[in-house]
């Protein structure tokens, strides 16, 4: 029996953890949580120091025993929980409510790694330390508080609008978020604006160049008919272009132009610009990266690099963790790590692309996990082509994107050449600029910029040159509202404002998903009538909860309590007598809420009521509102706006008994009977239907 037990969270470090080790060591999981406040109830006592109850987690009796036996049998107990708030709590729990009986006369060892590779597993097992307390209290605060919040919000939601509602303190300000980015878009009022082009000519060289207003802007098209008047001398008129029929050509186009005046070149300038190269990923930007660019939502994105992180089978490697600890909001590297990539860099791209400084965010007045690395690679010989047939496709995609990013911010940046030209038509100032890439720097690795920028020559053009006017382009636009919240840009913005952690976000928007609060449409997320509910009565009898400032303040906190400079007792001592108060008055108070069912316009064929939309485990569905009497349900039919490449029907969204979702032609017809089969299980892109699904 071997002498030394190691305890990890997940079954899957195991067999990874086990191939660096002897036979002196036995590997076992604890399955996450053990020990766990009771479900059934607060369980916190409010009126004896918050005292917290804790229980065995119901069906994880068995898997405490194994390591209770396995306890008895080991003379030294090494607890390697994941490093960070909630993994000190798993191991603190583990030593002083699970099995206190077990370990009394054992030798006790906390150690701590962010990759899962030999080296870091033989030093964390040479250098083990005390159980950190700031982490568990920080961790313990963190799970009172959530409790606390969560239910004594719930029952209100339940009483007052309807049952299978939940509130938390996280969730409850991504709400209010989601909601006021809607209001604001339902408010916007959009204003008028113009933009004024020229073409210009000289010989063969034809420009495009933009009239500069300063600080002032183009209102109205009056603006741009005074402007071509004065440039040209002549009485202009900007009417609507009958031929336009792109939505590239311009609108609007001149009459009455006369005269054609001169554009003289009275300033060029050259420069250089440069670009540098992004910061390696922590959890929010990798959520951000991945929702952007792979589709991935938050919480698919930390399935996906949890599974890199703990282990994959490779072929001829056998069990591989491939990245670093997944929950962190620090860009640093460590200093092997960084020499390790220099010589890559140098290696494969040549000297000029290795940034031999620090490319990292030095916060201030924010705390950073900075105990753990950013985001990377922990083996720089697996490169995402030479293992690519041992990931699944979603696992080689994230691995491809985290290397890439890694690499790319250890490069130096890209080099632009600008072009710069001023040009002078009767005292009017018009505009053009162009830039050529003169060094690709990081570029070469990693481009996954939206705002892509293109090479722009320009021809040799020189002070004293002169154009002729060709004709104008006016063009009429419009401000567009505020964007909608995407799983990206609400994980960027809760981070900006300090909500929540980086464990947080995926959980956060997947109960928002879940409890019907929010839907998405293509990315893009929608609050729902439940929501809108939901958040206004939040909102109106708890306005701390949902105040981004309130929260933020209780991350600060907390990170005192990690710190070690602050009890965490005398946060809830600040915070529950008000939060108390608030719910008795919600509970005698605050009216009930009716939220009606979305009625259709299908028919039920059993009584004739009109059927309304409800929501299941596994989304929408059709009932008759005429339940109990009437029991019937149909499935929820979406389209998606795309014909169906075989016979012409409406392609539909639908999802299988276990929730999966597919797409299929609405007349498709059963196996064995005639009729159309047509049915993909990815979303089609781009107008194009993918082949048939075989």
């Amino acid at each position: 029996m071997a002498k030394n037990l190691i305890i990890v969270e997940s079954p899957a470090k195991v067999k990874t953890i086990t191939k660096f080790l002897g036979k002196d060591y036995q590997v076992v999981a604890s399955y996450g949580h053990l020990i766990d406040l009771k479900k059934s109830e607060l369980s916190v006592d409010v009126d004896n120091n918050f005292e917290p109850t804790y229980i065995t987690i119901r069906g994880k009796g068995s898997i405490l025993n194994t390591l209770k036996s396995k306890v008895k049998s080991s003379d030294n107990i090494y607890l390697a929980t994941d490093p960070d708030r909630e993994g000190e709590t798993i191991s603190y729990l583990l030593m002083n409510k699970g099995m206190v009986k077990e370990l009394k006369d054992k030798n006790v060892f906390r150690i701590s790694f962010n990759e899962i590779t030999e080296n870091a597993i033989k030093e964390a097992l040479a250098n083990p330390r005390p159980l950190n307390m700031g982490l568990v209290d920080a961790g313990i605060a963190r799970r009172i508080m959530d409790r606390v919040v969560g239910y004594k919000l719930s029952p209100i939601l339940w009483a007052k609008i309807k049952g299978k509602l939940s509130a938390g303190r996280v969730q409850s300000v991504a709400l209010s978020m989601i909601a006021d980015k809607e209001q604001e878009i339902l408010d916007f009022n959009k204003q008028e604006y113009w933009s004024l082009d020229a073409k210009v000519i000289k010989g063969r060289d034809k420009l495009d160049v933009k009239y500069s207003c300063g600080k002032m802007e183009l209102e109205n098209k009056e603006m741009v008919e005074n402007i071509i008047n004065e440039i040209c001398d002549a009485k202009a008129k900007i009417v609507h272009d009958e031929s336009a029929d792109d939505s590239k050509t311009p609108k609007f186009k001149v009459e009455n132009l006369d005269k054609k005046p001169d554009f003289k070149i009275v300033d060029v300038k050259l420069g250089e610009r440069s670009k540098k190269a992004p910061y390696p990923f922590t959890t929010s930007t990798m959520q951000q990266e991945a929702n952007k660019f792979l589709n991935f939502s938050t919480s698919k994105t930390m399935s996906v690099a949890q599974k890199l992180y703990e282990g994959v089978e490779i072929e001829g490697r056998g069990t591989v963790g491939l990245i670093t600890y997944l929950r962190t909001d620090s860009t640093r590297i460590a200093d092997v790590a960084k020499e390790a990539a220099n010589k890559y860099i140098e290696s494969n791209y040549g000297k000029e692309y290795v940034n031999y400084g620090d490319n990292e965010i030095k916060k201030s007045g924010t705390k950073v996990q900075d105990a753990h690395e950013a985001i990377r690679p922990t083996y720089f010989d697996l490169y995402p082509s030479s293992i690519k047939d041992s990931l699944s496709r979603d696992e080689y995609r994230l691995y491809d994107l985290i290397w890439k990013r890694f690499f790319a911010s250890r490069m130096t940046p890209a080099i632009y050449e600008t072009k710069s030209v001023k040009f002078d038509a009767n005292g009017k100032t018009f505009t053009l600029s162009g830039s050529t890439i003169k060094f690709r720097g990081f570029l070469n690795v990693y481009n996954n910029d939206e705002k892509d920028e293109k090479n722009v020559n320009l021809p040799k053009l020189e002070v004293g040159d002169v154009f002729k006017l060709e004709t104008f382009i006016p063009e009429q636009h419009f401000t567009e509202p505020p964007a909608h919240f995407t799983e990206s840009t609400l994980v960027k913005a809760l981070e900006e404002e300090g909500i929540g952690r980086p464990s947080t976000y995926a959980p956060t928007i997947t109960v928002l998903l879940k409890r019907h609060y929010i839907t998405k449409e293509k990315k893009s997320l929608f609050i729902t009538e439940l929501g809108v509910a939901v958040n206004n009565m939040i909102k109106t009898s708890f306005p701390d909860i949902v105040d981004k400032a309130f929260t933020r303040r209780l991350e600060e906190d907390l990170d005192l309590v990690e710190d070690e400079k602050k009890d965490w007792h005398t946060i809830f001592y600040d915070f529950y007598p008000r939060f108390n108060e608030e719910v008795q008055k919600a509970l005698d108070e605050v009216e009930k809420i009716v939220i009606r069912d979305e009625e259709t316009d299908i028919v039920c064929e059993k009584c004739g009521r009109n059927m309304v939309v409800k929501y299941g485990p596994n989304g929408k569905f059709l009932a008759c509102p005429g339940f109990p009497e009437c029991r019937n349900t149909k499935p929820y039919i979406e389209k998606t706006g795309f014909k169906c490449p075989e016979c012409g029907g409406e392609v539909i969204k639908l999802r299988t008994k276990k929730g999966r979702i597919f797409y299929s032609c609405e007349n498709r017809t059963p196996e064995g009977e005639e009729g159309c089969k047509y049915m993909v299980w990815k979303l089609p892109e781009e107008g194009k239907l993918q082949d048939k699904a075989s």
